[in-house]
C-alpha cells in the first residue's frame, strides 16, 4: 500500500463549501480501482491548508488508473474551483510500525 499525500490551499472563507464538496466526491475515490480509503484533514496552523490522504494500491493505481478516469476528472470538477494555488502531490509508503 501507498499513500498519496495531497497538501490543498483554498480560500479559509470557503472551508465549509470546499469540505462539503470533497465529501460528495469521496465516491469517485471509493470506487476507483485500487483505492483503500481516503481522508481529508484541516491543518491546524494553517487555516485553508488540508492535507488530502488516500491510501491506493500502488502508485500507478493513482497515477495512471485514476488519473486518466472519469473519476478523476469529476473529483477535479467538484474540488478544483476551490483550490488557490496547484495541489503539491506526494507518495509515501510505511517502513516501520511502532
Amino acid at each position: 500500500m501507498i499513500f498519496e499525500l495531497a497538501r490543498l490551499t483554498i480560500d479559509p472563507a470557503r472551508a465549509a463549501d470546499f469540505e462539503a464538496a470533497v465529501a460528495k466526491a469521496a465516491p469517485f475515490f471509493q470506487s476507483a480501482e485500487g483505492c483503500h480509503g481516503m481522508a481529508l484533514e484541516r491543518i491546524i496552523e494553517t487555516p485553508g491548508d488540508y492535507l488530502l490522504r488516500v491510501t491506493w494500491e500502488s502508485v500507478e493505481h493513482h497515477m495512471v488508473t485514476f488519473r486518466n478516469s472519469d473519476n478523476f476528472q469529476s473529483w477535479r470538477a467538484l474540488a478544483g474551483p476551490f483550490f488557490l494555488s496547484p495541489p503539491q502531490v506526494t507518495h509515501s509508503e510505511t517502513t516501520t510500525y511502532f
